[in-house]
């Protein structure tokens, strides 16, 4: 993560729907399958707002971070067991340890995901789970994902590959974010084209379209509760040992 990019989510992370949305679909997955208490470990924390929805849940947390200054803020929120850390390297967490690992958006920057998973799959507790978010659709592939670092772009099978690849068992592989989907896709194939695209990575919008992008987030969270949704921009994942 680079870090105007932490900049960012630290301004954004309490009222942006995009955090909010996603925040609110990975706790509704912990809740119904991995509630607490216990332990969790979230690689990639950015500015850590997760991290600290987590511990409020029940959870004692751990957070692993290549970026410096994503560990120091953290660490100015109370949170102390947080460390920087190649998640490709294996983690300083005990072997079967821990209830629960997070990484949300975190796969696609790396150049050995499956070693990420591997790595997930060592400290997780035999009935724990990893709760993977990351962008869909590689044909979407473009200057403004190599500015954020992604190596890749995801299909459900790309990901479902991976995880048995890092001896992972696929509970749960679906969509999510299709709400966005047809104002995004424009935007994206026009990126696509444009030089020197550049900015910021959450287009800023009105308190009134932040409230509806909102409220569309917990209709299709509902929807999710009940089935898959077969299209996105992003895909959310569920794995085990």
């Amino acid at each position: 993560m680079h870090p105007d990019h932490l900049q960012d989510l630290i301004a954004l992370e309490e009222s942006y729907w995009w955090h909010l949305a996603k925040r609110r679909l990975v706790v509704d997955l912990l809740r119904e399958l991995a509630p607490p208490p216990g332990r969790l470990v979230e690689g990639g924390i950015g500015s850590a707002r997760n991290l600290v929805e987590f511990e409020q849940l029940g959870y004692r947390v751990i957070g692993l971070d290549t970026l410096a200054p994503a560990v120091a803020y953290a660490r100015g929120r109370g949170l102390a067991d947080v460390h920087q850390h190649d998640l490709a390297k294996p983690w300083p967490v005990d072997p079967q340890s821990v209830r629960v690992v997070v990484l949300l958006d975190v796969l696609e920057h790396s150049e050995d995901p499956i070693a990420v998973l591997l790595n997930a799959r060592d400290v997780l507790e035999p009935e724990g789970v990893v709760v993977v978010t990351v962008p869909a659709y590689p044909s979407l592939y473009g200057d403004w994902d190599k500015m954020l670092g992604h190596q890749r772009r995801y299909t459900r099978e790309a990901l479902r590959s991976q995880a048995r690849a890092a001896e992972l068992n696929v509970r749960r592989v679906t969509s999510w974010n299709s709400f966005a989907l047809p104002a995004a896709l424009p935007v994206r194939v026009i990126q696509r084209f444009k030089k020197g695209h550049g900015g910021s990575e959450f287009p800023r919008v009105s308190p009134l379209l932040n409230g509806v992008l909102l409220r569309c987030a917990g209709v299709e969270r509902w929807w999710l509760r009940r089935a898959g949704v077969p299209f996105g921009l992003s895909i959310v994942g569920v794995l085990t040992r």
